[in-house]
Formats: C-alpha cells, structure tokens, sequence
C-alpha cells in the first residue's frame, strides 16, 4: 500500500459562522493542497471535513498518516469514540446527541478503506504544514465571511 501523509485544519470566525478547511497531502515527494468552506458552520465540522476531503482524494487504500491539531477529531477517530457513538444510535456515553453524526459517519466510512494512524499535534506553535493548513482554512473563512456581507 501506498504510504500518504495528510496534514489537516479547520477554522471558523464566529462558532458558528464562516468556517473554512484546509488539507495537504503528501507522497514521497509530491504534495497537493486542497481547501474549502461554508458561510455558516462550527470549528469541529471544519475539521472533520478537511479530513474528509483529504481521505476523499485517494484512489486506492492507503496506509495513511494523518496529522491533525483536532482533539475531536484524533480522539474520536484514534480512540474510538465515534465508532461507539455509531454503535449507540449516535449517543455518547452521557447518553447526549453526539454532534456532527453526518460527517462522522463518512468519516468512518472512509477510513475503513485505509489504514488510518493519527498523529496529533499541537496547533499554531510552528509546525510547518499545520500553519500552511491554517492558513488554506483561514483564507476560505475570510471568503465565506465576504459572501455574508454582500
């Protein structure tokens, strides 16, 4: 299997508001930069759909290494959790909704045809792919926050 890293952000003004997204992907030597956004979303559905993109872009199973400074989403991806949410109608173990089930549910959907490691790093102390990823996502904000205004 083909080894990629995929580097991945999300960033929203507001939470809720303009939101954007932001992913690179690496083989050997070649990298892609994808980005996105919504006028009107959260932090964590950002996030979660960088990765989702990202993974989207793969045209056979990989072994993939994903870089992320989500703790949403490298604990509920890495430990887990979504999976359970899944088993349990989309429930947490409080018994409350689980947030974003959608996206989550793709998100599983894709990782299944990959062998996903989970690398979580601290955002925004220099790591150099995590803030070439912020800034994709935070231009797609500012974007989608010049479409409210019109």
């Amino acid at each position: 299997m083909k080894e990629i890293d995929i580097f991945t952000d999300g960033a929203c003004s507001g939470n809720p508001g303009p939101g954007g997204w932001g992913a690179i992907l690496r083989y050997k030597n070649t990298e892609k930069e994808i980005s996105g956004g919504e006028k009107n979303t959260t932090n964590n559905r950002m996030e979660l759909t960088a990765v989702i993109e990202a993974l989207k872009m793969l045209k056979e199973p990989c072994t993939v290494n994903l870089w992320t400074d989500s703790k949403y989403v490298a604990d509920g991806l890495g430990k887990g959790w979504a999976e359970s949410w899944k088993r349990n109608g989309w429930k947490k173990s409080d018994k409350k909704p689980a947030l974003n089930p959608e996206l989550w549910d793709e998100l599983l959907t894709l990782s299944h045809i990959h062998t996903v490691k989970i690398h979580w790093i601290k955002g925004h102390v220099g790591h150099p792919e995590n803030e070439r990823c912020d800034k994709l996502a935070v231009a797609q904000s500012q974007k989608h926050s010049s479409v409210n205004r019109s």
